[in-house]
């Protein structure tokens, strides 16, 4: 099995039981100035959980590009 396949196999099985897929947000965020690089796949939904925003799902799921940058499981080292 490949990797994209365990991807697609994860999001199907939450898409099954009615959660939206969400395509992964940039590496780079664009609209985050507190961000350098998307280290966590809850980041696209920080406005959502601080009430700000609204979205015309309830349940979601993604695979989350991100970048860890330092401790045990740093990518850069």
């Amino acid at each position: 099995m490949t990797s994209q396949e365990i991807r697609q196999s994860f999001l199907n099985f939450f898409k099954d039981r009615g959660h939206a897929i969400v395509p992964s947000a940039p590496v780079i965020p664009g609209d985050d100035p507190t961000l350098i690089f998307t280290n966590a796949g809850m980041n696209q939904f920080k406005d959502v959980f601080l009430g700000v925003e609204k979205r015309p799902y309830r349940r979601a799921t993604t695979s989350q590009k991100c970048m860890r940058v330092s401790g045990k499981h740093n990518d850069l080292d």
